[in-house]
């Protein structure tokens, strides 16, 4: 038998350990069986739901396509490059998770709001952010940009530099060499980064609720749901928002799985 500290140290790890589960799981699971299935059946069929449930994914995928697109850049630029204010850049990124995200929603609403010059300029423009889905795809891209940009970042600087080095010294150019061999050596980092980027976009409410509360995106149904009917017809949303969720957890697992190698 171990001394007595160490059986103390041994309990308080494996105690810690299924206690912190519990805290986890055991609000999640609890919410999931609460709904009976007539309750499930009724959401499920609910015009108002499913229009919410596809809004949310459909802007949530649309934040992660912006991400991929206007963080790819920036994420090879720091996993490459070594520039006066990088920490300063890199700080940058994170602020959005730092920051409340109802802040975020007055902080659009102050830059795009129709009584700013900003906003009226993309009102004349045609494009309007209050009360919109572009609105929503906006501040969810501005949510989940630091997850991917993050993730692609810890790709390409995975990628060995002689590979680049290599397929210059062949004639390749820069450009050649980044879309010949960079991304395609990272592709599946930058893929971890946007299923995170989507799932954290999915998960939005402080900012959204400000910058548009309509249309009603998944969590802003559920909220609404709450204040207006209460606990019971809010579950079977909640419900729903956990299965998506678990889905995108699995994806990012499988997806974020090594791949192996033959010996």
């Amino acid at each position: 038998m171990g001394s007595l500290p160490g059986r103390v140290f041994q309990f308080w790890l494996i105690a810690s350990c299924i206690l912190v589960l519990v805290f986890i799981v055991a609000p999640l699971a609890r919410t999931v069986v609460s709904p009976d299935a007539e309750q499930m059946w009724k959401t499920l069929g609910d015009p108002d739901v499913l229009r919410s449930v596809g809004l949310s994914m459909g802007a949530s995928a649309m934040a992660a396509v912006l991400s991929l697109i206007m963080g790819t850049p920036l994420a090879y630029i720091l996993a490459r490059r070594e520039f006066a204010g990088k920490k300063i850049v890199e700080s940058l990124i994170d602020l959005p998770i730092m920051i409340p995200h109802p802040v975020i929603g007055i902080a659009f609403l102050t830059l795009a709001g129709r009584n700013n010059w900003f906003g009226g300029l993309l009102a004349s423009m045609g494009i309007e952010m209050m009360g919109t889905v572009t609105g929503i795809t906006v501040v969810l891209f501005f949510v989940g940009l630091p997850f991917y940009i993050n993730t692609a970042k810890a790709g390409f600087e995975s990628v060995a530099p002689r590979l680049e080095k290599v397929s210059r010294s062949l004639g390749a150019g820069p450009g050649a060499t980044f879309f010949r061999v960079t991304l395609p050596l990272c592709r599946r980092a930058m893929l971890v980064g946007m299923i995170m980027c989507m799932a954290r976009a999915l998960s939005e409410f402080g900012a959204v609720v400000i910058v548009a509360y309509h249309p009603m995106i998944a969590p802003v149904l559920m909220f609404e749901r709450f204040t207006a009917y209460g606990l019971k017809y809010s579950q079977p949303v909640a419900v729903i928002l956990i299965v998506v969720s678990l889905l995108f957890f699995i994806a990012l697992r499988v997806v974020s799985r090594p791949q192996r190698r033959d010996a």
